[in-house]
C-alpha cells in the first residue's frame, strides 16, 4: 500500500482531539485507556520494550526540551529516536532516527556511539506506509476478536508505528514527548528511565481538569515507583501536585535550577542583546537579517560537574532557559547513573555524554515555529506556536524586546477548544490601532485567518474577540489571503507575527518560505 493510502486512511480516524461541538449538546468524547494501548502493542511484538526510553511531560515546553536532548544524545553518537506531537507540515515530523553524519571505519552497532556524531531525519515514506499498515492488521485482528472495542486513535496509531520503527532501527534511546496529560497518553506504556516533567498551565482542561493541581496529577501520570524525575520549581499548585506524587512514589527528584543562569537582566532589558547598553536607543528601521539581535539565541555559561558549558542555543526567549536546563540536567543523569535494571532493554551502564557533547548538541537543535524568524523576507515574519495562554504571555515578552516604532502586523487564528478571551486580552491590546489604544500604534494591523481544522474557532468568533475589546481587526478568506495582505499593508521595515495555532504555523510557514 502507498504512502498516499497510509495517510488517507489516517486521515479519515479523525482529529487527535474531539472537536468541541458548538452544538448546545456537545457528543461525547472518548474514553482512553492504556490496555487497549498495552494490547496493540503486544499483537506487534511490544516494540516498545526493546529500548530504554525518556518521557516528557508538560502544558509547554515539552517540544522544545525534548528536541534538546535528543540534539545532544545524538551529537553523543547514540542512535536517538525522537517522538514529537503535533506536526508542522508533514506527519513523518513526529518520528525522527538519527544516523552518523561520517561514520568511522570503526563504527560497530554492538557499540553505542562508535559511529560519531549525527543528525536526526524523519521517517520515510515507505516506512511510515509499510508500517502504518502493519499497525492497521494488527488493529483488525484485535476488533474482531473483540479484544479492542473501538479502533486505535490517531495518535495511538502514529504511537504504534513509532515503536515499530524505533525497535526496527535499534535504537540506543528514544525521547518521547506525551501527545496529553500523561496518566491516559498512548505514549505511557513505556517504563522510562527517567521522566520530565516541564512547566504545567491549564490548557486541555476540558480532557485533563479545570485547575493546574487537577491538571498536575494528570502529568504526573507518566512518573514510577522507584524512578527517577527531573523538573523545576514552577506554579504553586503544580509543585505541590508533583511534591506529593514524588513522595508517594519515592522518587528520586532532580531539580534542574543550577542549569538556569543566575545573573539575567530584569524587567524591560531582561532579553537584551549582551552588546547592548540598557540606554541604547534601539534602531527603528531594521531589516530582517538585523532582527536576530533583538530576539538572540540563548548565549551563557553554566558550570556542570566543575567545568564550565557554554550554552548557545538557537532557541530565542528567556523561558527556553527552563527547557534547556531540563535537558542539560537529563544528559547529565543519564551518563552518570546506569539504565540497564529494565527487562527486555539494551543494556548500557551508562551513556557517554561529555560537556562537548551537550554543547554541541544544544547549539544544533532544530525546533521551527518556536519564536522563530524566517530568513531574508521583508518584511521580517516571526512564527510562533503561542497556543494557550501562558505561551501567549511567552510571546508577549519576546514582542516587547521589538522596537516600539517599529510597524507590526498580528496574524493570528486558533482552536476553539482554547482559550479565545484569554489569548486576545494578552495579544491583541500589543496591536492596537485605534486611537484609544494605550499607547497608540496607527500603524499596526490584525488580520484573523480560517485554519485547516475541525476544531478551528471561526473567522466570526475571532473577530468578536477583537471587537470585545474595542481593537481593530479584520479576516482574510484563507491563509494564503491572510499572509498576501500582511505583506501588502506592513512596510518593508514593519514585522507580520504570526501565531495561535500550530495548524496556522504549519501552512504557513510553508507558504512563506515557497521560492
Amino acid at each position: 500500500m502507498s504512502y498516499a493510502a497510509a495517510l488517507e486512511h489516517l486521515n479519515a480516524l479523525g482529529p487527535e482531539l474531539a472537536p468541541a461541538s458548538p452544538a448546545a449538546t456537545p457528543a461525547p468524547r472518548r474514553k482512553f485507556d492504556l490496555a487497549h494501548m498495552r494490547s496493540l502493542a503486544a499483537a506487534l511484538g511490544d516494540p516498545q520494550r526493546t529500548f530504554p526510553s525518556v518521557l516528557i511531560a508538560g502544558t509547554n515546553g515539552k517540544g522544545s526540551t525534548s528536541a534538546t536532548l535528543a540534539s545532544i544524545l545524538t551529537a553523543a553518537g547514540y542512535r536517538t529516536a525522537l517522538y514529537t506531537s503535533p506536526h508542522l507540515v508533514h506527519v513523518n515530523e513526529r518520528i525522527q532516527v538519527s544516523t552518523a553524519l561520517s561514520p568511522t571505519e570503526y563504527a560497530s552497532a554492538d557499540v553505542p556511539s562508535s559511529a560519531g556524531p549525527g543528525s536526526l531525519h524523519p521517517i520515510p515514506d515507505e516506512d511510515f506506509a509499510r508500517l502504518y499498515f502493519q499497525v492497521e492488521t494488527a488493529a483488525h485482528h484485535l476488533l474482531e476478536a473483540g479484544t479492542l472495542p473501538h479502533r486505535p486513535s490517531y495518535f495511538e496509531f502514529l504511537t504504534a508505528i513509532a515503536f515499530c520503527y524505533f525497535a526496527e532501527k535499534k535504537i540506543d534511546i528514544a525521547i518521547l514527548e506525551v501527545g496529553l496529560g500523561g496518566r491516559l497518553d498512548a505514549t505511557n506504556i513505556v517504563d522510562p528511565i527517567l521522566s520530565i516533567l516541564t512547566d504545567i498551565a491549564l490548557d486541555h482542561m476540558d480532557y485533563l481538569g479545570s485547575t493546574i493541581t487537577e491538571i498536575a496529577h494528570e502529568k504526573c501520570g507518566i512518573l514510577r515507583p522507584n524512578g527517577t524525575l527531573i523538573t523545576l520549581p514552577q506554579h504553586p499548585e503544580a509543585n505541590q501536585a508533583i511534591g506529593e506524587a514524588a513522595a508517594t512514589l519515592n522518587l528520586r527528584a532532580i531539580s534542574a535550577a543550577d542549569f538556569i543562569p543566575s545573573q539575567l537582566p530584569t524587567g524591560s532589558d531582561r532579553n537584551r542583546h549582551p552588546d547592548q547598553s540598557p540606554t541604547e536607543t534601539q534602531p527603528q528601521d531594521l531589516h530582517s537579517h538585523e532582527l536576530p539581535q533583538l530576539l538572540p539565541r540563548n548565549h551563557y555559561t553554566i558550570t556542570l560537574d566543575g567545568a564550565p558549558l557554554e550554552v548557545d542555543s538557537p532557541l530565542s526567549g528567556q523561558h527556553q532557559q527552563r527547557n534547556i536546563a531540563l535537558a542539560i540536567a537529563a544528559a547529565a543523569e543519564l551518563r552518570n547513573h546506569p539504565s540497564n535494571d529494565l527487562p527486555q532493554t539494551r543494556n548500557y551502564r551508562s551513556y557517554i555524554i561529555s560537556n562537548l557533547n551537550i554543547e554541541d548538541g544544544i547549539r544544533t537543535t532544530h525546533w521551527p515555529g518556536r519564536l522563530e524568524l524566517l530568513p531574508d523576507t521583508r518584511p521580517a515574519i516571526l512564527l510562533d506556536v503561542a497556543h494557550n495562554p501562558a505561551g501567549a504571555w511567552t510571546l508577549r515578552a519576546a514582542i516587547a524586546q521589538l522596537p516600539e516604532a517599529q510597524p507590526r502586523t498580528l496574524l493570528f487564528s486558533c482552536l476553539r477548544d482554547k482559550s479565545l478571551t484569554e489569548m486576545a486580552r494578552i495579544l491583541l491590546p500589543l496591536f492596537d490601532s485605534s486611537p484609544d489604544g494605550s499607547p497608540p500604534r496607527p500603524h499596526d494591523h490584525i488580520i484573523f485567518a480560517p485554519i485547516n481544522s475541525p476544531r478551528a474557532a471561526s473567522v466570526e468568533d475571532l473577530l468578536a474577540a477583537a471587537h470585545s475589546l474595542g481593537i481593530p481587526a479584520h479576516a482574510a478568506p484563507h491563509v494564503s489571503g491572510a499572509l498576501a495582505q500582511a505583506r501588502q499593508i506592513t512596510p518593508p521595515n514593519g514585522i507580520i507575527i504570526v501565531t495561535g495555532s500550530v495548524y496556522l504555523i504549519g501552512e504557513l510557514r510553508q507558504l512563506a518560505v515557497q521560492p
